[in-house]
């Protein structure tokens, strides 16, 4: 290496021989400084000793970069940390790697702050719905409309917290609010939905079955379980036969959801939501039956559930098809053609009919349940009521044993029944109505 005092006259004419890869000119004024020159490029290196007497060489920069004054100061720089007992290399290795960690720190910090404003509980509760939904469960959109109600809309605050940082405190705060409000059924619904929503979250991880969608929300507990389950109170309430009457010319035959009323109430008291999900295809014309799906419970595929119109509820499907054909839908029930009407629909128009008859509150559950009291007490067993009205066939022998179908009970039962309903509709008595049916089974 050659020693000279640089100047920039120097650095310039410093030039690589061809039949070498490299060549060095160590400055004589500033220890450790000094050029390198290779086939097309020329750079400022540092060359000294450490205190252990190894050698140490590094790059200062490309002489275009560098002026010979600021290379100098680098070069003192480095030799000063030398002097102090350093490695330079170990230094800049040190520095390198806190700016690395500085910079991933600053990416977690980034990444934390998105996911908190991203797996909120707002969030986790639409993902919970869409699941249901995914899963073809009618409960889905009640879901959705109890957390719109009595979580993003009554508290706010609380529905943008990351749901893992939920606590019980939140989770009874919510609850309790609607409990205040004389709601003791939607506070027992809202407990229920959100226990559910932070199981399947929290679950999520080690169950293939759970949508990939709740891991990330990180939900490793459940808040609601300390809250204690809301018992709700049975519906004792039914309509007496002159409430049935005023309610049943309460309804026209133009609206829709009028027209849904009166369906559901002249097939027996079917469930709102399943009728409202039956399309222009589950109505057979020739045996006059509608086919309903239950996804009521834990089913994994819903239940065929057929009902055998008597004229009155054939002749209501058949008004309903008309309308369907007019807006060239294939839904049975739509305003607009294009979606299926939601629950709450007729549920509203129950509640404006109970405001004017101006009697004790009534809903599409009482209604229900007056169908099914007068049933019994016309004579319907309780067997053909649950076939009639699907109630809990879920178990073991209905699943897997018991495929008869009720068709003729079913078909009788709702004969009955129209008449019934017409006998109340023109104020005669119930005693013609009584039946006994017999269940009969088809050949084998």
């Amino acid at each position: 290496m050659t020693k000279v005092r640089l100047t920039a006259a120097r650095i310039r004419d410093l030039e690589c021989p061809p039949e070498k890869t490299q060549v060095f000119m160590r400055d004589t004024d500033t220890q450790g400084l000094g050029v390198r020159a290779t086939k097309g490029s020329k750079a400022f290196i540092f060359q000294s000793k450490l205190k252990n007497g190894s050698t140490i060489r590094s790059t200062i920069g490309d002489i275009r970069a560098w002026s010979l004054d600021s290379a100098k100061e680098e070069a003192r720089r480095l030799q000063r940390l030398i002097d102090q007992g350093n490695d330079p290399r170990e230094l800049e290795q040190a520095k390198v790697e806190a700016k690395a960690e500085a910079k991933r720190a600053k990416e977690a910090a980034l990444l934390e702050k998105e996911n908190r404003s991203r797996y909120t509980l707002r969030a986790l509760c639409n993902a919970y719905s869409d699941h249901l939904e995914a899963k073809g469960k009618g409960s889905a959109r009640q879901a959705r409309s109890i957390f719109k109600c009595h979580v993003f809309e009554a508290a706010p605050d609380i529905a943008e917290i990351p749901a893992r940082e939920i606590t019980s405190h939140h989770a009874a705060a919510l609850v309790r609010k609607v409990m205040e409000q004389d709601k003791s059924r939607a506070a027992g619904v809202l407990r229920s939905y959100l226990s559910a929503a932070f199981n399947a979250a929290r679950k999520a991880p080690f169950d293939a079955k759970l949508p990939s969608s709740l891991i990330p929300y990180g939900v490793e507990s459940n808040p609601v379980e300390p809250i204690a389950t809301i018992p709700v109170n049975r519906g004792e309430r039914t309509l007496t036969t002159e409430e049935l009457k005023t309610y049943m010319a309460a309804l026209s035959e133009e609206s829709i959801a009028d027209l849904a009323l009166r369906l559901a109430l002249f097939s027996g008291g079917q469930r709102m939501a399943q009728l409202l999900r039956a399309k222009v295809s589950d109505y057979d014309q020739e045996t006059e039956t509608l086919r309903l799906l239950d996804k009521k419970g834990k089913r994994i595929t819903p239940r065929e559930h057929l009902l055998p119109l008597a004229p009155m509820g054939a002749a209501i499907v058949e008004k309903l098809l008309a309308m369907a054909k007019k807006k060239k839908s294939d839904l049975l029930f739509s305003s607009n053609g294009t979606t299926s009407m939601v629950e709450t629909t007729p549920g509203k128009r129950v509640f404006s009919i109970c405001q004017v008859m101006g009697c004790e509150a009534f809903d599409l559950r009482d209604i229900r349940r007056t169908c099914e009291t007068m049933l019994a007490g016309m004579g319907v067993s309780k067997d053909v009521r649950a076939q009639l009205l699907s109630h809990g066939l879920s178990g073991v022998q209905s699943a897997h044993y018991d495929r008869y179908e009720y068709i003729t009970e079913k078909r009788n039962a709702l004969e009955a029944w129209e008449r019934r309903l017409d006998d109340i509709s023109k104020g005669k008595s119930s005693d013609s109505n009584v039946l006994s049916i017999k269940r009969k089974r088809p050949l084998r």
